[in-house]
Formats: C-alpha cells, structure tokens, sequence
C-alpha cells in the first residue's frame, strides 16, 4: 500500500483471507488505495506490527478499531509505540513460532534495527512464502536463512551510499543510518540477492528508498542487471504498487 519513511503497509493474502504487516498510512487513504487495486478490507484478518516507529504504526489504532482485527505486536513494541488499543484486539507472537490466521501461516523472526525488539515476517500459503524484509540494519543470518525460502519479497533498498554520504544529512543522521542497526544499503540487498535468492523467486519488491538518498531509476537498474528470471519492482513510496500473483498455481498462489 506504501513504503517509505512517510509510511509503510504491506499486503499479503490469497482469494481467502489477507494480512497488513504494518499499517503506517491512515486508515480512510489504506481503504482508497485497497479499492483502486480491487482488494477488500474485508477480507484482512490481522496486523502484524515489525517495530514502534510511527511510519509502521501510525494508522493502526483506526484500521483495528473499524474493522475489529486482531493486531499481533510484542509487550516491548506495544510499550514504545504508545498505541491506544482495546486490549481484547492486543496479540502477542514469539519469533519462530507460527501464527495461524485463516489459511495464511505467519511467523516472525528477528532483525538488526534501532527498535525496542523488531521483527520481520513470512507470510505462508499453500507452500508459497513471501517475506518482509525492510527496516534492517545489516543482513544476519535470521534474514539470510528466511529469503532463501522466499517465492517473493519486500527487500529494503534505503540508500545509495554515495547519495547518502554526499547528501544534506546531519553526520549522526548518515550514521544512524548506514551503522548497522538502521537501514540497508542497495550493495547490501544486492548482495542479499545475488547470493541467497532461491532459484524459484519470481519477484522481488524493492522497498522502503530513501526519498533523499536514493533514486527508483537507479535501484531498478541495479537489480535489473542481475535479475535473472526475478520480476524486479519497486515499490511506490507516493502510492499504491500494483498487485502480485505469485505461485506455481496462479490460482492458488498468494497476493501481494
């Protein structure tokens, strides 16, 4: 639905039942840009919340409250964010330990970020994985091991690193940034890619790009030149990206 630092929303699910990771755009511009692509609300069981930051939180509160789902966040991350929530909607998730909603399987796992205990998620559904890896400061082995089980995934591209050290950042900003617990580099999820991809990806959603430090054109012809049979797309930050089939069995595979 949007992804970026003004705000994050992805959306996962098959011809059942769906899921938002995250929900960092309000609730009525959520709903506009579900019906431009001809998804339903109604079919959306569940938030799952990676991290407290406001551009992953802020249109929770409304979104749950209107249509009654269940948001699945940790003790530390619902503290930090400050989130107003009726406590019967409040779920918890332990990384590695699946999540069933409907006929979707969602597990978290940990991540490096400057967040109280973040998480980044794998969404199953009939033996189709799609992974959120955005908000990362370095690829440990969590997300090594959980993309080389992905047909698709969101892959942060935050920065170019000669954009980011020659642009109007602050120095702390640059560092916070580009140390390790902040966000990940186009070299970075290039090499991600280039190395750990399985042989059966079919497409992968660049995510998360710097307004400042970074450029679409410029990812998407980064990744374009190793892209192999990978559809490479790149995820709006101003809009809704289009949506996905992916699956061996169109059919039955999962959108997102």
């Amino acid at each position: 639905m949007n992804s970026g630092s003004n705000g994050n929303c992805y959306y996962i699910g098959n011809d059942w039942d769906a899921v938002l990771i995250d929900a960092g755009i309000s609730c009525r511009e959520t709903e506009k840009r579900m019906k431009r692509l001809g998804l339903s609300m109604q079919q959306v069981r569940a938030i799952f919340v990676s991290h407290e930051h406001t551009d992953h939180i802020r249109g929770i509160p409304v979104i749950a409250r209107k249509y009654h789902l269940p948001v699945y966040i940790t003790a530390a991350t619902l503290v930090s964010g400050g989130l107003q929530l009726n406590a019967q909607q409040v779920m918890s998730f332990s990384a590695y330990t699946p999540v069933q909603v409907g006929s979707l399987t969602v597990t978290a796992f940990p991540k490096f970020h400057d967040a109280s205990e973040p998480h980044s998620f794998i969404v199953n559904g009939g033996d189709i994985n799609i992974g959120v890896f955005t908000d990362i400061g370095a690829p440990c082995e969590h997300v090594i091991r959980h993309f080389q089980q992905c047909h698709a995934a969101f892959l942060e591209t935050n920065y170019d690193e000669q954009m980011l050290e020659q642009g109007r950042y602050p120095y702390f900003l640059k560092n916070r940034i580009r140390g390790g617990q902040g966000h990940l580099s186009n070299r970075q999820a290039l090499e991600l890619f280039t190395t750990h991809r399985p042989a059966y990806m079919s497409h992968l959603l660049l995510s998360h790009l710097s307004q400042e430090n970074n450029s679409p054109d410029l990812v998407q012809a980064l990744f374009a030149e190793h892209a192999g049979g990978t559809e490479i797309v790149v995820a709006s930050r101003f809009s809704e990206t289009a949506v996905y089939r992916v699956g061996l069995d169109l059919q039955q595979g999962l959108l997102v």
